[in-house]
């Protein structure tokens, strides 16, 4: 699976850096089928896809961070308002999807993939006219997106992007500040994934629901190919990206919920 694990990398680093809203949309439905295939991690697919999403994130939100960081287009005094949220949220997030069948899970996994497709294909950008909330409203968005995300192993830019552009902020900036938001997300869902993992009897390479071969051989290509989707983002308009992985979004999550 080696080679089925550096080229779902290179896909998801690059759309991760490009759309913002991270790889786990292109990386959780990708491991979820490999896993199924092999008996010893077919009972924990889902789950394990998941936590191996969020893993890989630390790697490539910090590239994608450093790529945006350059162009000096991370707000981080707002990445700082909502980290606490989505820390523990995202812990929270974990929690339930410990909880939840991995039939369950993957139906979850679905309905927000087709969800967050419509979104891509409507294009709707929300209206800047709302002021941002002060730290008590940006710490309860934080638990919420970092909570959903958690769930679905997603680093939350489709969540803090279009809550970003709602506040009038700069899509540039929203892209950029929401790869920043996805670090700790990733940090405390993969944290809480190993430790409700290592309860159960996982197969050989797994640490907890995190599957370590499937981490680095995704982590080592999404990093390289995640400031390649930085760049593109800077020069290009992605409008037809966008409606072309929204296409894949709804057609995905179709099949899981299938």
């Amino acid at each position: 699976m080696l080679l089925e694990f550096a080229l779902i990398g290179v896909v998801a680093g690059y759309l991760a850096g490009f759309l913002g809203i991270g790889g786990g949309f292109v990386v959780v439905p990708a491991l979820t089928y490999l896993f199924l295939q092999d008996p010893e991690t077919a009972p924990w697919a889902i789950h394990m896809a998941v936590a191996t999403s969020l893993g890989t994130m630390l790697v490539t939100s910090l590239s994608s961070i450093i790529a945006h960081q350059r162009k000096k287009a991370i707000r981080w005094s707002l990445v700082r308002s909502l980290a606490a949220g989505l820390m523990i949220g995202a812990v929270g997030g974990a929690a339930i999807a410990d909880r939840l069948q991995g039939a369950s899970l993957i139906r979850v996994f679905g309905l927000f993939a087709i969800l967050a497709g419509v979104q891509l294909l409507l294009g709707r950008q929300p209206e800047g006219e709302r002021p941002l909330p002060g730290q008590p409203g940006a710490s309860l968005a934080g638990v919420i997106i970092g909570s959903i995300s958690s769930l679905v192993g997603i680093g939350g830019g489709a969540l803090t992007g279009p809550w970003q552009l709602w506040h009038g902020i700069r899509a540039q900036n929203a892209v950029a500040t929401s790869a920043a938001c996805g670090y700790p997300i990733a940090l405390a869902g993969t944290l809480a994934f190993v430790v409700f993992g290592l309860r159960n009897h996982l197969p050989s390479g797994a640490m907890g629901y995190l599957h370590l071969p499937a981490f680095f051989g995704i982590a080592l290509t999404s990093a390289l190919a995640a400031p390649l989707g930085v760049a593109t983002v800077h020069r290009l308009p992605p409008k037809l990206v966008k409606r072309v992985f929204g296409v894949f979004l709804v057609l995905v999550g179709v099949r899981m919920l299938i």
